[in-house]
């Protein structure tokens, strides 16, 4: 029965690139708004550097604006965080002739994201590699009705040697072929 079932975890958004980016927004947007009110109310709110010498208007003005867009991105990105956003599972089961694609969303009616897609609907399995300043390297369920599903997480590059590596588990474990784009 295991031998016909796989199950790949999928990590969401509890990555350490995540932890350091919500660090940081918060930080600087609260480093901005604290040097926006200081020009304000003429009263030095930061130990490191004398903000009272920014005149309100702009500065003060635009310091607080980046301050404030800072500090709720910082928070989008923990929450994120908090609730896991992205994780689930890609789950192959041969025995029931499924392949079930769960991810967790933002919380809310909808929260659970499933995806069900008989094997006999799934053509092939495929690589997609490009090189750029944004590098790409994903496997996609590739459906009949010519729609491509991915398959990996959001995460650095991998090595190409693995990400082959991997299809090509999955491919010779669902008895399907391996296509690159």
């Amino acid at each position: 029965m295991e031998e016909n079932i796989r199950r790949d975890i999928i990590l969401g958004s509890r990555r350490l690139s995540n932890f350091f980016w919500s660090i940081f927004l918060v930080i600087g947007g609260i480093s901005f708004i604290l040097a926006g009110l200081s020009s304000y109310f003429n009263i030095n709110l930061l130990p490191i550097t004398n903000s009272t010498e920014l005149l309100f208007i702009p500065q003060g003005i635009i310091m607080t604006f980046y301050g404030t867009v800072s500090l709720l991105l910082g928070f989008y990105v923990s929450f994120t965080i908090l609730w896991d956003i992205g994780s689930g599972y890609n789950e192959y089961n041969k025995t029931d002739s499924i392949v079930k694609i769960v991810r967790k969303g933002f919380p809310g009616k909808n929260q659970e994201i499933l995806l069900t897609y008989s094997l006999t609907n799934i053509k092939s399995i495929g690589i997609e590699v490009s090189e750029s300043l944004n590098p790409t390297r994903t496997v996609y369920l590739c459906l009949i009705d010519e729609r491509k599903i991915p398959l990996t997480q959001v995460q650095q590059p991998d090595k190409i040697s693995s990400l082959e590596d991997e299809a090509a588990e999955l491919a010779k474990f669902l008895n399907l072929n391996l296509e690159t784009f």
